[in-house]
């Protein structure tokens, strides 16, 4: 019994009583964990960075858009993941939810190998493709390919930690993260200044690191009560639920990847400036990181919320969770994003004594981060309408409003006017455009959803 009220305790009822006190439980240490998780690749920068060069830190920091470019697709299947699991444990249907953790696990683990091969095999064409200056190409090849190789334990862990976020759990996995980045900082270091493994130390360092996270995460799995507990012979998938984690998942690791399109064609663009821009871009795209994973919890809060107060039928409540997560979300982003300008060299200077990489990282900062509750409101929207189940429509409006005036903006107004303010404007222009088109398309599915209910 004493056992059962614990794990209760992890738990949120999302369907009933007041809001507000409940968003913030779930998404305070939920913003904690995606800070922490960023904490990953900011030793890397700052490690590599303070102690082996620019050369070494344009090459970690020209990957990231490329990375993220192909596991995009297999991270939004964790989304499809949790959204199902959300609105069968909002419903009480325990069969469903046991069946869906099942599937999930063992689809995290096959994506997992399958980026580890298509990581190793692409990671020079593509930096190729990119325009990767011959000075950093090598070291970014090798990092990507070392990265990769974690690819099996980053989506295990991430899968794991959709599936607890689904039950309102987003205190554990902040525990598993705190002892992984305590052991990244400290592998970082070891392997760069003690052993002098240059890029190849900081990308085992996370890999390493991200092994511990995963094992914990599995073992809470394991060990939990309840329909989303976790046996490792039963995995399976299961054709049903796949299908429906697909139909939520793919469209969304679609817009993802979409995003990350855009994002390589602009650091194609940035490496043009030469490594001390690239250097500069990555020093400040790291720093914008954390208030874009502070704001991002509000996505994924929107999502789990909206999820079950569907199943639990609490249609009433839907619109109060999407109202709500925008307040917060605005919030976060207009303090965070221009106290990160306001303190700007000071941050900086943590990742280069470089004065060029910072003036360079000082521009990035003052056109992205004064304007990044934009995004954040963007992202929140996406989370309210994939939560009621639809994926599709916020991919093609990202698709259009986001991705393809980004890319417009590059091939016509950048190539008039070749300079990197010109080229990080894009940004902010282009998220109060897909803003306003989610609001107009949250309208239409709640009106489509109400004349289907008959509410």
């Amino acid at each position: 019994m004493k056992k059962m009220q614990k794990q209760k305790s992890y738990e949120i009822d999302m369907c009933h009583g007041p809001l507000l006190g409940k968003i913030l439980i779930f998404s305070v240490p939920l913003m904690l964990s995606g800070i922490l998780q960023l904490l990953f690749n900011a030793a890397d920068v700052v490690v590599v960075g303070r102690f082996a060069g620019s050369q070494s830190l344009a090459a970690v920091g020209s990957t990231s858009s490329l990375i993220n470019l192909l596991i995009n697709i297999f991270i939004g299947l964790s989304v499809g993941s949790n959204v199902l699991i959300a609105r069968y444990y909002g419903g009480g249907q325990e069969k469903e939810v046991s069946e869906t953790v099942h599937t999930a696990m063992l689809l995290s683990i096959i994506s997992g190998f399958v980026l580890c091969v298509i990581g190793g095999v692409l990671a020079k064409p593509l930096l190729e493709l990119m325009g990767t200056p011959a000075d950093v190409l090598d070291k970014s090849v090798l990092y990507m390919r070392i990265y990769f190789l974690g690819m099996p334990v980053l989506l295990l862990y991430n899968f794991g930690s959709s599936i607890l976020r689904a039950i309102g759990d987003t205190q554990r996995p902040l525990y598993y993260l705190s002892a992984a980045g305590v052991i990244n900082v400290l592998l970082n270091v070891f392997f760069v200044t003690a052993l002098h493994m240059d890029v190849a130390g900081v990308a085992l360092a996370t890999v390493l690191s991200q092994c511990v996270s995963a094992a914990c995460i599995v073992r809470c799995l394991m060990k939990s009560e309840g329909s989303f507990r976790f046996y490792p012979k039963r995995m399976h998938i299961y054709k049903d639920k796949l299908f429906r984690i697909a139909r939520i998942g793919l469209p969304a690791g679609m817009q993802g990847a979409i995003f990350s399109v855009s994002n390589v064609l602009i650091q194609s663009s940035v490496n043009s400036f030469g490594s001390v821009a690239m250097a500069g871009n990555t020093a400040a795209a790291n720093i914008e990181g954390f208030v874009y994973t502070a704001m991002n919890t509000m996505h994924q809060t929107a999502v789990s919320f909206t999820s079950q107060n569907f199943g639990g039928k609490q249609y009433d409540r839907i619109n109060k969770v999407l109202v709500e997560c925008l307040v917060i979300v605005l919030l976060i982003g207009l303090v965070m994003g221009n106290g990160a300008r306001f303190f700007g060299r000071q941050i900086l200077g943590i990742y280069s004594s470089d004065p060029e990489v910072i003036d360079y990282g000082i521009l990035r900062l003052s056109v992205i981060c004064t304007a990044y509750c934009l995004c954040g409101a963007m992202d929140t929207m996406v989370g309210a309408i994939r939560g009621l189940g639809y994926s599709v429509m916020p991919m093609i409006v990202s698709l259009i409003g986001a991705c393809g005036f980004r890319i417009l903006w590059i091939m016509t107004v950048f190539q008039w006017n070749r300079s990197l303010f010109m080229l990080y404007i894009s940004y902010p222009v282009t998220w109060g455009i897909t803003f306003a088109a989610h609001v107009v398309c949250y309208i239409v599915v709640r009106k489509h959803i109400r004349k289907v209910l008959g509410d």
